[in-house]
């Protein structure tokens, strides 16, 4: 090795050097002022409760405010957006979901944001099903029963969504390749508009999130049919599975999770995870997220990444067969 080259190698070893002595000072200190969580959706749903109850317990560990900010538009993209343009110090950071981070990619041709690319993973916060409902006029009471009278009657069945390509848009459709059955697609513009037609019959049946559509169910006003997750809920033990119902491996959830911008140093990511973790652990707010269907997880930042990239696959997938496409 010459003479320069071995100069320009331990010139290159003393940046490195630095940049990491550099972020564990940075982590040391951090958070020393309030952060920014961005939640790409307007206050109200199940994305900003989890944001505000994982925020409420994080400030009260690390001594400094979690502001949450309600940044909705454009199907999650302008919050998404926001977060991916921010400095990468840790001080603003993104209450990411399905929506916007696996399922956007696949329906829009051009997104302002790589999800792998433009971000840095830090947790995976909770997962939650989705559940099937119909009208009881409907007179199905099972699953199988359902997917009888869709069989026979190819293309008159109607289906709300919260919107073309919303994540209960792609759901119902995998459901659809699955069973191998066909119905026509209603589009709202939020599930307590889908939810209200199915009520009044004008669709027959809504992929809805638990708590828009329990209290019918427990009325009797609407009939549940399945859950779209893995495991029965919680919050709804009397409902089957999808999978136990005749589709076996059938397994296809919402989630949350943090993510920071890319380029956040490791050691400010690694401070995170573990606060967040941690967090989760906490048995109030377990206790408050799992009152509303939605199930605690906490990972590590690596298994996080792995898990975007196979719901990146499965909702690819499901665009390309079902021939999904926003633009």
């Amino acid at each position: 090795m010459s003479i320069r080259s071995t100069y320009f190698s331990l010139a290159s070893l003393a940046v490195i050097a630095a940049a990491l002595i550099g972020g564990a000072a940075q982590a040391d200190d951090y958070p020393s002022h309030p952060i920014r969580l961005i939640v790409p959706y307007s206050a109200g749903g199940s994305a900003d409760a989890t944001a505000r109850v994982i925020a409420r317990q994080i400030g009260k560990m690390t001594g400094q405010t979690i502001v949450v900010e309600n940044r909705g538009g454009s199907a999650a993209i302008v919050g998404t957006e926001v977060v991916k343009n921010a400095d990468p110090d840790g001080y603003t950071l993104l209450l990411g979901q399905s929506g916007p981070i696996s399922i956007n990619p696949a329906v829009y041709k051009n997104l302002p944001y790589d999800p792998v690319k433009d971000f840095a993973p830090i947790s995976l916060t909770s997962t939650y099903p989705y559940i099937m409902v119909v009208n009881r006029s409907l007179g199905v009471k099972t699953l199988q029963e359902f997917v009888a009278l869709a069989k026979s009657r190819p293309g008159a069945l109607n289906f709300g969504t919260t919107g073309v390509g919303a994540s209960n848009h792609l759901l119902t459709e995998l459901f659809d390749l699955k069973a191998g059955i066909k119905m026509t697609h209603i589009p709202y513009r939020g599930t307590a508009l889908a939810v209200a037609d199915l009520v009044a019959g004008q669709v027959q049946v809504v992929f809805s999130d638990p708590i828009s559509a329990l209290q019918l169910v427990k009325s009797g006003t609407l009939v549940a049919l399945a859950v779209t997750s893995k495991e029965r809920s919680p919050i709804a033990p009397d409902v089957p599975t999808i999978a136990e119902s005749g589709y076996p491996g059938f397994d296809a959830v919402g989630w949350h999770g943090i993510l920071a911008p890319a380029k956040t140093p490791p050691a400010i990511l690694a401070k995170l995870n573990a606060e967040i973790v941690q967090a989760l652990k906490n048995p109030e707010t377990k206790s408050l997220l799992e009152s509303q269907a939605i199930q605690v997880v906490g990972s590590s930042p690596q298994e996080f990444a792995s898990y975007i990239t196979q719901d990146l696959a499965l909702w690819k997938g499901v665009a390309e067969q079902a021939k999904i496409e926003v633009k």
